[in-house]
């Protein structure tokens, strides 16, 4: 039987994360991610994650007058913070990458909790919004499966086999980003047409939303500049992964789950050009 395109960009997806978060772990001691998540304002960035991103998700989905679908794929992206993609980001960026670290891998154990809750409220702006099918022990097991086990894994090679741990680094990184590429390529390739019909209005709010949880989670960070790209990165990038596992259940069949692709696409996309902007700053000398 052929493959479907679903599961190239999903197998894709997972294997060239698990490398990537394996190598940022890789990269790090356990005290270092400790330390970093304990100095960090942690309550005020969950509030801001789940609730003001939702609200603003919510809020642009109307005020854009975004297709019902969309709406949904929206109000599902604002509710699933912290992609996997922002240690990975971080790493680029030059951010703190302990703090990266150590919130990436303990946002999927709040999502699995909160991102239920929030989408069941958000979704009663949406006229015929449904309910919320959400199975919590396997969207928490896929969720650490993912997320949290590459890192802490990577964390405990180098911890335990350091040496190891210097020579596996470059290669998995190599083949990691390799992969990351290709699926990212293959990804624009299949939804190319659900990108094309979004509509500059859909696209528009999302571009919005994504900036203004940036500024959020830049004035959240505190005064460290590392520690501030981290949050910004990790606010206004949200998990596509969570997003599509509760558009898979709730809404299969429907262009929500292409909806949250294209949309979660625009973020990727949006979160690459800040990093590539703080990287030619650095390069020129001049301030964040």
């Amino acid at each position: 039987m052929p493959i479907s395109p679903e599961t190239i960009i999903r197998v894709l997806t997972i294997s060239a994360l698990a490398g990537l978060l394996g190598a940022v772990g890789l990269r790090l001691r356990p005290g270092e991610v400790v330390a970093a998540v304990k100095q960090s304002r942690f309550t005020a960035i969950t509030v801001a994650n789940f609730v003001v991103v939702p609200a603003l998700a919510a809020a642009a989905a109307v005020v854009f007058q975004a297709p019902r679908d969309t709406m949904v794929a929206m109000i599902l992206l604002g509710a699933a913070p912290f992609a996997p993609v922002v240690p990975v980001f971080a790493r680029l960026a030059r951010a703190d990458l302990a703090l990266a670290a150590g919130l990436t891998a303990v946002f999927p154990v709040l999502s699995a909790v909160l991102t239920p809750v929030i989408c069941q409220l958000a979704l009663r702006i949406v006229p015929g919004g449904g309910e919320i099918q959400f199975r919590f022990v396997g969207v928490l097991l896929t969720l650490l499966a993912t997320i949290t086990l590459p890192l802490t894994a990577g964390i405990a090679a180098h911890h335990y086999f350091p040496a190891f741990s210097r020579r596996l680094l470059r290669p998995l990184e190599g083949i990691s980003e390799a992969t990351g590429a290709l699926s990212l390529g293959f990804v624009v390739w299949t939804e190319f047409a659900a990108i094309i019909q979004c509509g500059a209005g859909v696209l528009m709010a999302m571009l919005i939303v994504f900036e203004i949880a940036l500024g959020l989670g830049w004035l959240l960070g505190g005064p460290s500049l590392p520690a501030r790209r981290v949050v910004a990165l990790g606010t206004s990038n949200r998990n596509i992964a969570l997003a599509l596992l509760v558009a898979i259940q709730s809404f299969a069949g429907t262009p929500v789950v292409s909806g949250v692709a294209t949309n979660g696409l625009l973020l990727i996309l949006l979160g690459l050009v800040h990093v590539a902007y703080w990287r030619l700053r650095a390069l020129l000398g001049r301030a964040p």
